[in-house]
């Protein structure tokens, strides 16, 4: 199970190369892929369909053996998007000794710090020419090598480096891509790298949506093997155990859903982000199909339950002033349910009693989490969803550590808790 989390991790270097492998392992799984262009017809009990949304999120649904009027829908979501830098238009800036860096932006909210002097690669999509202006066609890149690195300053030209450095997203986080050894190279190296990858011309490329992305790949490390080291665990991990709880879960009365969003780091506010409209659309699409009226719709809602999973903070022995003193969840402690009294997350009592009571019955651990009162905490997806969508539903994830950094570091245990969890909950 393991094994199949790190791969899907090296995969993923980006939003858009998780959606593609969700989608690829949903079809080997029997899922179909449907248009949203098209009429969705007739919808019949064990049904699989997905359909994605920019290229970079994922919608899943397996067909209950009710209607979702009867029965309601059971849900998990999660996000593909984790903090990085993106490659702006233009990028190439030509230095002294034809060195070649790349001008970025930076993309959510990394630790910056943690990206400088490893290697790194870039990963997205390329849009191409295609039959007409309005139907371009996309590429998904992801070069498989160490091509670019952010170099620190030497500690002779900063003495009080070891003592903190304001950091500028625009001087200090740019990436050095090579040095030019060849006329054709300058101002063409980022263009050579990709059409050489693609086996494309430059003439065809039209736009491209490029990250920066850890090329170390992923690993386990500690005395027995039983910690994780990765970038984007925030929020891959959580979106491949949706997806392992999915493809093997058999028909049940009620119909399951997966929903991978994108841009949680960035706020939801995008047409294939929690605060979009698509999924609703699609749910009342499908109750519709069922039962011929929009009525069919609400009443699924009132009967469905929502486990938003998106990671939550590990206690770190070396700060534990940071947490709160009764309420802090520990690498290997099981799935932490996650509260905030100013609604940041969706969960409540109630809805925390149904994930607690759902972990005890597959035989896994539970945790909470709530934020030391003088340390202010993030958002997720669950309340931004809930705030569209009336859905009872709980927040919880996986405990990690250096949430937000290049390499974050997960629990082996609490990964395989949370599939079981999982399994549980679609099966139940």
């Amino acid at each position: 199970m393991i094994t199949r989390l790190l791969h899907f991790l090296d995969a993923s270097p980006v939003n858009f190369l998780a959606a593609s492998y969700i989608a690829s392992s949903l079809e080997k799984a029997g899922y179909r892929r449907i248009n949203p262009c098209d009429a969705i017809g007739e919808v019949k009990p064990g049904d699989k369909l997905f359909v994605t949304k920019n290229d970079s999120s994922v919608y899943a649904f397996h067909i209950g053996r009710k209607t979702m009027a009867d029965a309601g829908f059971r849900m998990i979501c999660a996000h593909c998007d984790s903090p990085t830098f993106r490659i702006k238009p233009n990028a190439e800036m030509l230095c002294e000794g034809g060195i070649v860096k790349l001008n970025t932006e930076v993309y959510g909210g990394p630790i910056m710090a943690t990206w400088f002097d490893r290697p790194l690669t870039i990963a997205g999509r390329v849009i191409v020419k295609g039959d007409d202006a309005f139907s371009p066609k996309t590429l998904l890149l992801h070069v498989k090598r160490p091509l670019l690195q952010i170099s620190n300053l030497a500690i002779h030209f900063n003495r009080q480096v070891n003592d903190g450095v304001k950091l500028s997203r625009q001087k200090d986080m740019l990436p050095i891509l090579g040095i030019v050894t060849d006329e054709l190279e300058r101002g063409n190296m980022l263009l050579q790298v990709i059409c050489s990858e693609l086996g494309i011309v430059a003439q065809d490329i039209l736009d491209f949506d490029l990250y920066l992305a850890d090329a170390t790949p992923a690993c386990t490390f500690g005395a027995h093997d039983e910690l994780i080291s990765s970038g984007r665990l925030d929020d891959l991990s959580m979106c491949y155990a949706g997806l392992e709880a999915m493809i093997n879960t058999d028909t049940t009365d009620t119909t399951k859903v997966l929903a991978i969003f994108d841009n949680e780091e960035t706020g939801s506010q995008t047409k294939q982000g929690a605060a979009s409209p698509f999924l609703a659309m699609m749910l009342k699409r499908i109750a519709m199909a069922q039962s011929g009226t929009e009525e069919a719709f609400y009443q699924a809602v009132e009967r469905a339950f929502m486990v938003s999973a998106d990671n939550a903070h590990a206690w770190h022995p070396n700060y534990s002033e940071k947490y709160d003193p009764t309420n802090h969840p520990v690498l290997g402690g099981g799935p932490v349910i996650k509260f905030n009294a100013a609604q940041k997350y969706a969960s409540d009592a109630v809805s925390a009693a149904v994930f607690a009571q759902i972990c005890n019955e597959a035989g896994v651990p539970c945790q909470r989490f709530v934020n030391h009162s003088d340390v202010p905490g993030g958002s997720t997806l669950g309340n931004i969803l809930a705030s569209s969508i009336p859905l009872r539903g709980v927040d919880m994830g996986n405990a990690i550590l250096a949430m937000h950094s290049c390499r974050e570091t997960g629990s082996v245990a609490d990964h395989i808790y949370t599939v079981k969890a999982f399994t549980q909950f679609f099966a139940h």
